[in-house]
């Protein structure tokens, strides 16, 4: 018989992710994160609409182009709210502090997102995968003096 091999704290929370990312309403991209101080989850959030608005897999998507520095054009859907964005309000909604806590999530955070986590003071983020246009959010975050942590040196792009 196998010897059971307990995981790490790191793969729980990344299983824990995943977990919640199934609640997620968004078929392009469904994230999730957890927010975790001293090994016990703080807050959780998944890609979603705001409360009481129309889901993107009830009506679709809500598309808009964004022009990068270079001249690519890209599509977003605009009608989520990102999963830190989401864990940040249930913090806020719960009155809890996320300072110095770790962010587990699936895609490394968007520029956005990055500002608001340097903000709320989290200090180490555990990522599966870097987001596609997260370079300059990834700059800010080392800025900051944010530890970020790649499971995948890998690029994960949307559909």
């Amino acid at each position: 018989m196998e010897k059971y091999s307990r995981p790490s704290w790191d793969e729980y929370f990344l299983d824990v992710m995943h977990a919640l990312a199934k609640r997620a309403t968004c078929d392009r991209g469904r994230t999730a994160c957890v927010i975790v101080k001293d090994n016990q989850i703080v807050v959780s959030g998944y890609v979603g609409s705001p409360p009481g608005l129309p889901h993107c897999d009830e009506v679709g998507h809500l598309m808009k182009k964004v022009v990068d520095e270079d001249g690519t054009i890209r599509e977003h859907c605009m009608r989520t709210i990102h999963a830190e964005q989401n864990a940040i309000c249930q913090a806020a909604k719960r009155g809890v502090s996320i300072a110095g806590g770790t962010l587990y999530c699936k895609l490394a955070p968007c520029r956005t997102c990055a500002m608001l986590l340097i903000a709320c003071g989290i200090k180490r983020i555990v990522a599966e995968y870097k987001y596609h246009a997260g370079g300059e959010a990834e700059e800010m975050l080392q800025q900051a003096g944010i530890e970020i942590q790649y499971i995948h040196d890998e690029t994960l792009e949307y559909k």
